[in-house]
């Protein structure tokens, strides 16, 4: 069993950067599958002509990134848990990891699920919808919601198959969803004449398509499942939870930044807020490669750490900077290129066109810094520091979030909140690359994750040294 584990830790030899860029661009080929239907949803969706639909499916947006925030938490748990014990040469446990994590997700995909539909309307009206916003931002959310279980399912086995360096197979899982998705659309919104309905309905049977199609191949390939039962989740609770909990509440963090960001946005109107629901779509088609840096690099740190090869984490993390600087540069130049034949994809005049452009511009370059921060969560998640993701995540999504989006506003107006947001995320990634710096040049043999020593530990750097 000890040496099947050891071959199936792909990433404890060769090129880290080509691991890097490997593994970032394959599992991105799978993310931007999903946003770029996204992205055409919301062009299929400005085709009806209707402001309020776009607007609709802001809001409706920023709700169910929440949902699923607390699924990239479960997710980054289980690749975390599963990468270190392939590491150490130990996959009868990371089996048993996996299938706690997958079991808990199921409870917590319905528990979840079930509150945010018995108060949808309130929660989207705090977010700033009304009238014909917020009944069709309603119908929209509660037809994707109940499948939430469904997503949190599909994207454990896909961090399972990640964590076993199966880059491809989690990639063809989100591609199958995809293309389920992009086939669906214009059947459902024009031809069956659903409209909002028609995507929404599409996208829960796009969820239902990628659980299938990552759960065989963990299951029957890598056999990356143990049989599940209660008394095992009982057994793995306590590290399970020790990653999962802060990792869901940075996570958590990103959609409430949003929210921040949104609110503030709507005070100058439809425009406004129809022209953040093109960038919310355009963002992740651009820089899918970004956020599938963070699922990415996490398998690679987490089995070298597992195999205390502390050397090769250090550089697993600065490759990781590096893939980021490169590609950022070289997205930010061709958007900006694009900027206009994009904003006429979109018909946008007025604010949605400058906010379009403002996007395509200066605000592309700060997807750098976004970058370094999810290669720092990452590091930090599978290094046995989740505690101090949290931090990071809610001082950027909060105060790096609320103070500088409420000055841009004011001096800026609604691209004065665009620009606000970005110069939060420059100061909170430089304090993330310190945190980093800290933990890497500290590494010892893995053990049990104490997230109260994190805490003491961040504390004590802002004076609290009586801890």
């Amino acid at each position: 069993m000890a040496d099947q584990s050891k071959h199936q830790a792909v990433f404890l030899s060769g090129s880290l950067m080509r691991h890097v860029t490997r593994m970032s661009l394959t599992t991105s080929i799978g993310l931007m599958a999903i946003f770029a239907v996204d992205f055409v949803d919301m062009v299929f969706i400005s085709m009806l002509g209707n402001d309020a639909l776009a607007a609709a499916v802001g809001y409706a947006g920023t709700l169910l990134f929440f949902t699923n925030a607390i699924n990239i938490g479960l997710s980054i748990s289980a690749g975390a848990l599963v990468a270190r014990e392939l590491g150490a040469g130990r996959s009868g446990q990371a089996g048993h990891y996996a299938s706690s994590v997958a079991v808990l997700g199921l409870i917590v995909g319905v528990i979840t699920s079930a509150l945010v539909l018995m108060n949808i309307s309130f929660l989207l009206s705090l977010l700033g919808a009304e009238g014909e916003v917020l009944r069709l931002g309603t119908r929209y959310v509660s037809i994707i919601l109940p499948t939430m279980w469904v997503m949190s399912l599909a994207m454990v086995s896909m961090a399972v198959l990640r964590a076993h360096g199966d880059a491809r197979r989690s990639m063809m899982a989100t591609i199958y969803g995809g293309v389920v998705n992009a086939v669906l659309d214009p059947i459902l919104i024009f031809a069956v004449g659903l409209g909002l309905d028609g995507a929404a309905i599409a996208s829960v049977l796009a969820r239902i398509c990628m659980l299938a199609a990552a759960l065989w191949p963990a299951l029957r390939v890598h056999h990356g499942f143990a049989r599940p039962s209660l008394k095992q989740v009982a057994t793995d609770l306590r590290p399970v939870r020790a990653i999962a909990i802060p990792a869901v509440l940075t996570n958590v963090a990103t959609p409430i930044g949003n929210a921040i960001v949104v609110r503030e946005i709507a005070q100058y109107g439809t425009d406004a807020v129809a022209g953040m629901a093109v960038i919310g779509r355009l963002l992740p088609v651009a820089f899918s490669v970004i956020f599938a840096l963070s699922g990415a690099i996490g398998p690679m740190i987490g089995q070298n750490f597992g195999a205390e090869k502390f050397d090769r984490v250090r550089e697993a993390f600065f490759a990781g900077i590096k893939f980021t600087a490169i590609y950022v540069l070289g997205m930010a130049a061709i958007l900006f290129l694009l900027r206009g034949p994009i904003a006429d994809l979109f018909a946008a005049q007025g604010e949605t066109r400058i906010l379009i452009y403002l996007f395509c511009g200066p605000l592309a370059l700060a997807a750098f810094f976004n970058g370094v921060i999810f290669v720092a969560n990452a590091s930090f998640n599978n290094l046995g520091h989740p505690v101090y993701s949290t931090w990071i995540n809610w001082g950027r999504h909060t105060i790096g979030t609320w103070v500088f989006a409420t000055i841009g506003s004011y001096l800026a107006g609604a691209s004065g909140v665009l620009l606000g947001q970005a110069f939060g995320g420059v100061i909170f990634a430089a304090i993330s690359w310190v945190f980093v710096a800290r933990v890497v040049s500290r590494l010892t043999r893995p053990q049990d994750i104490d997230p109260f020593a994190d805490q003491k530990r961040i504390l004590s750097l802002f004076g609290r040294r009586g801890w």
